[in-house]
């Protein structure tokens, strides 16, 4: 988790130095720990200016008063389910407090482990901590599960702070006790169908959640257009069940690293995109597709099919499907699930 930290005052100051340590040795991955206090001589950013930076980030500290962090954070706070984590830490260490993003973005975990490094308190505010029931946005973030449905998931966990039962599918094996609040069902007024399909209905109300683990493989013929290349990918997905909530990224051979039609299809959908040399395709292990043309042509049998294994694992969920002059494959690792 890349984290930012903040701090205003001499004695904050010296609190962010124990902090940034101990958040690194938690396993942050602090990207920057900046002390904005007035005077000096040595140039600074506004505060303004670092926030906007922070929050490209995973997680954002401050080291000071709650007021200070929530002026700082309000014009960039967009929505629960992208924002950061935010906390606040006064600069005595007492009080942790999470802002934002407490579930999804992590921000109650962050303030635990900032309340252990302090010797303080966790400020958990959050109804579904507070009375120790199941929260399917923490659990879905704990698991890498996409979450389809967002308004549906505050039904679901608003349906279980009330003593209601909701209904639990899923299409993978999910290890552990279920949850208090969930029953195993396949039909019903309300639940959660755990699933590459979104267009799965088993409930009234059906929350989908997904495992963001798909690599979907994609070559080009080159000059393929922006529209072209993402109705073939988007078509493709679609025939085979698998929504774009279940795509981690996306992959392809070094060579087209740059091609205008898989960036723009990266950006719009913000997919990461990954590039392997056609040595590495090769030396990929498994029963491939293989073209004597594409191979002559980029030193590889098969594009879609190895970019997918080799950067995602796992096992193919389907072959090469060639669309006007688009071909895309799926390979995706088996999901190890828990309670």
């Amino acid at each position: 988790m890349k984290l930012s930290i903040v701090a205003f005052t001499k004695t904050g100051a010296a609190l962010l130095n124990r902090l940034e340590d101990g958040m690194r040795a938690a396993g942050y991955e602090v990207m920057d720990a900046s002390v904005l206090r007035r005077g000096g001589t040595e140039p600074r950013p506004s505060l303004h200016d670092w926030a906007e930076q922070a929050f490209s980030g995973d997680a954002v500290l401050f080291v000071g008063a709650c007021g200070i962090a929530v002026r700082a954070i309000a014009p960039f706070v967009r929505d629960k389910f992208c924002d950061p984590a935010v906390v606040s830490v006064d600069e005595l260490g007492r009080f942790a407090v999470p802002l934002l993003s407490g579930h999804v973005g992590g921000a109650n975990e962050l303030a635990k482990e900032v309340a252990k490094l302090t010797g303080g308190v966790a400020v958990i505010s959050t109804a579904t901590d507070l009375h120790q029931k199941f929260a399917v946005d923490l659990w879905a973030a704990s698991q890498g599960l996409s979450i389809g449905e967002r308004e549906l998931a505050k039904r679901v966990s608003a349906a279980v702070l009330a003593g209601e039962k909701v209904g639990f599918d899923s299409d993978f094996p999910v290890a552990g006790r279920l949850p208090d609040g969930l029953l195993y069902a396949q039909s019903g007024l309300l639940g959660i169908h755990l699933t590459l399909d979104g267009h799965t209905r088993p409930f009234d109300n059906t929350l989908h959640l997904f495992p963001r683990l798909v690599t979907v493989g994609v070559g080009c013929r080159k000059g393929i257009s922006e529209e072209q290349f993402e109705q073939a990918v988007l078509s493709v997905l679609a025939s085979h069940q698998i929504s774009l909530f279940a795509v981690r990224q996306i992959a392809t051979i070094d060579r087209k690293s740059q091609e205008p039609c898989i960036r723009a299809f990266c950006g719009k959908y913000s997919l990461p995109l990954e590039t392997v040399s056609a040595q590495t395709l090769v030396q990929t292990e498994g029963q491939f597709t293989g073209s004597a043309f594409v191979e002559r042509t980029v030193g590889v049998d098969n594009v879609c099919e190895r970019a997918a294994v080799a950067c995602g694992g796992g096992e193919l969920l389907f072959r090469k499907v060639a669309i006007d002059g688009v071909t895309v494959a799926a390979a995706m690792p088996f999901p190890e699930l828990t309670f």
